[in-house]
């Protein structure tokens, strides 16, 4: 099993602080997303690396882990087992070892494993299947848990949607429903990588929601500027708004002043995972002032200011 140097796939140092390794992730993740490199497998794989390697660099516990195993992460991944009854499982097999043979065995964090002959691939294979070493168990472990990010319009979030993904070859049908918001993590349970046994980890995918031009989302209500011209504004009328689910027209009082805002009841974003329910929509108006007035306009303006 070959060895993922998780700092070199992000280009930073070991000694990078979280900052540093977030942002050269942030990076690397616009750069090969597969949303601005489709069809491009190689970059697709690229994207993959290096989410698996800000997955673990990222978390403080997992960096930790990481740098104690060196390149034995991906066995501890393999393995399915907790990190301490993976490290207990470690120490019994090196203190083994020294029982049944005049040799010393030392384990280093870097990336040659065990010195002086015995290879941590011993140590898995006996533990773990594989080998006739003494101490081998016939327990199953769960294969490790797959994380992923995947974006969506922001009509597919108040819509709901669906896509299709590919983990290890096994097309899976990810369904997201309406109201769908960033930073949202959806499971699918079995979907993971395979395990030693039959049992899979279990598929995680992180939904981001692009922005939208015009509506801003504040969690289920959204808001929304509308121009509004100043006779309108003066005099009161009726102004038609475009939300998520279709045109509306709101009246307009008189003498409405620049900057008002109107809430409209229901017409925000869907709460997610509750059917029928929604946020609110508040528009602000924005009063315009009319750049070119011919000289009756003007003169009419003049005798309004005049007679107040």
């Amino acid at each position: 099993m070959n060895f993922r140097d998780y700092y070199s796939i992000l280009g930073v140092k070991r000694d990078a602080g979280e900052k540093e390794i977030k942002k050269a992730y942030r990076k690397l993740a616009i750069q090969y997303h597969p949303d601005k490199t489709k069809g491009d497998k190689a970059s697709e794989e690229k994207f993959k690396e290096i989410s698996e390697a800000y997955q673990v660099l990222g978390n403080a516990e997992k960096r930790k882990q990481y740098d104690a195993l060196g390149s034995d992460w991906e066995h501890f991944q393999q393995s399915g087992a907790s990190y301490d009854d993976f490290m207990n499982q470690r120490r019994q097999y090196r203190q083994d070892q020294n029982r049944g043979q005049n040799r010393r065995y030392e384990y280093t964090s870097g990336s040659e494993g065990f010195e002086e002959g015995s290879g941590f691939s011993d140590f898995f294979e006996a533990f773990f299947g594989g080998g006739g070493q003494r101490g081998r168990t016939s327990h199953d472990f769960p294969g490790a848990d797959v994380s992923g990010e995947i974006a969506i319009s922001f009509m597919e979030a108040y819509t709901g949607t669906e896509r299709l993904l590919d983990v290890d070859g096994n097309k899976i049908k990810m369904k997201i429903k309406p109201g769908a918001y960033t930073g949202l993590q959806l499971r699918a349970k079995g979907k993971g990588q395979k395990g030693t046994g039959t049992k899979r980890g279990d598929l995680y995918v992180n939904v981001r929601v692009e922005p939208h031009p015009i509506f801003k989302r504040d969690g289920n209500d959204l808001n929304v500027e509308i121009p509004v011209d100043v006779f309108k504004a003066m005099l009161g009328g009726k102004q038609e708004v475009i939300t998520l689910s279709g045109k509306v027209n709101i009246t307009i009082p008189e003498g409405t002043q620049n900057g008002k805002k109107v809430r409209l009841k229901g017409k925000g974003m869907p709460v997610y995972g509750k059917s029928g329910h929604y946020g609110d929509l508040y528009v602000t108006l924005s009063v315009e002032l009319p750049k070119n007035l011919s000289p009756k306009q003007k003169e009419l303006l003049k005798q309004a200011r005049d007679s107040r």
